[in-house]
């Protein structure tokens, strides 16, 4: 029996490597992880971890007559299975009886491309191989009766927070469901050097990303909010500002508006861009900052798991589950981007975690140490189904 997983996206996304890295420290054994970029994973020294394996469809040569015969059965019907077949053959075919496989995706049934998710559930049973989702949250409004069918499917779904659980049982779908904490809560700290400029314990973490403002239908007046917020911390604190990327792939990269916001301010020599690395490093410094406002799920996670009062830029169900699931409530811990339709809802509500920002610490401080327990949950609940 082997522990496979697969659905990652490469480490482009620090989201995608941190949920890989603390799924490891919780199995018997170095996995195998097939992934949409092994280029990515392999700069950033993922195959430390895992067996790195090359995600069959990125190697359709175009024109090839693979190609050709993809496309067709693209054209035909996906409801022979055997398109997903075709471009998975590989993977599928390494499937053993009783092997496990994780999706370790996080949110991906929150986005496009369902059907190929829930044909490899199929195809993988076929093989008599079992199938985990792992780590998952789900909007409830996502939920369609093919969806509920393939969730059933699954032998174990762990979900990450609250809103997700609940709205899965309000669906039917309670057998197979337990309730875990984001295994990027157990993503070890690799210390590096602080960028210049940057002051340990002065200084306040900032990230954004373009995907959060395709959720809003007010992009110019949020991003004059966000303009507006740096210039505020300028004006009351005398702390540093760190803009942090998390997510650097094409075509949804932090830095695509961290870079002008950085060019805005960059003469006050108070505002520094943080330059890409991986994960571990990352949240290293994320855990030196006074305070944290983050867009990106899985920098939040950095930022509470190292006990730094957060504000998070929410846009999605895992975002205010998480908060809610730390603190029994996302009211001024999240600030949905939908709201945003001035300068004053980002400014107050910095302001807010300003202030309490000792009574916030105290309360990860507290808190953390059990939250991470919850995510070491999953490794029981495989095991059992190993049994």
């Amino acid at each position: 029996m082997n522990i496979i997983l697969y659905g990652h996206a490469g480490s482009m996304n620090h989201g995608c490597e941190a949920i890989v890295r603390g799924t490891v420290k919780l199995l018997p054994s170095v996995p195998q992880l097939y992934t949409d970029n092994i280029q990515t994973d392999q700069d950033y020294h993922l195959g430390s971890c895992v067996n790195l394996c090359a995600k069959d469809n990125i190697n359709l040569q175009h024109r090839s007559l693979a190609y050709l015969l993809s496309a067709i059965q693209i054209k035909i019907s996906r409801k022979t299975l055997m398109n997903t077949f075709f471009r998975a053959k590989n993977f599928l075919n390494n499937a053993k009886k009783n092997d496990i496989f994780l999706s370790v995706g996080g949110d991906t049934y929150c986005y496009g491309g369902l059907e190929e998710k829930a044909d490899l559930n199929i195809l993988l049973h076929r093989r008599g191989a079992k199938t985990v989702l792992w780590g998952c949250s789900i909007d409830p409004e996502a939920l369609t009766p093919e969806m509920v069918k393939d969730l059933k499917r699954y032998d174990l779904i762990t979900v990450r927070e609250p809103l997700t659980q609940a709205a899965l049982t309000a669906a039917g779908i309670t057998e197979n469901v337990r309730s875990v904490a984001d295994p990027a809560f157990l993503l070890d700290v690799q210390k590096t050097k602080l960028p210049e400029g940057f002051v340990s314990g002065n200084t306040i973490g900032l990230n954004l990303s373009p995907l959060v403002l395709q959720y809003t239908e007010k992009k110019e007046e949020a991003l004059s909010g966000f303009h507006a917020l740096v210039q505020h911390i300028l004006d009351i604190t005398d702390s540093t500002i760190a803009l942090i990327p998390h997510v650097v792939k094409t075509k949804n990269n932090d830095l695509d508006v961290l870079e002008p916001l950085f060019k805005q301010f960059e003469n006050t020599g108070r505002v520094i861009l943080v330059p890409d690395q991986n994960c571990m490093q990352l949240k290293y410094i994320i855990s030196q900052c006074r305070l944290f406002i983050g867009a990106r799920t899985h920098a939040t996670i950095a930022a509470y798991s190292t006990c730094v009062p957060t504000l998070v830029i929410g846009y999605s169900v895992k975002s205010r589950g998480i908060a809610t699931d730390l603190f029994e409530t996302e009211e001024n811990y999240v600030v949905p981007i939908q709201t945003i339709k001035s300068d004053r809802e980002l400014i107050s509500a910095f302001d807010w975690l300003e202030a309490n920002a000792n009574t916030i610490k105290q309360h990860l401080q507290s808190v953390i140490p059990a939250y991470q327990e919850k995510a070491r949950m999953g490794k029981i609940y495989l095991d059992e189904l190993t049994k």
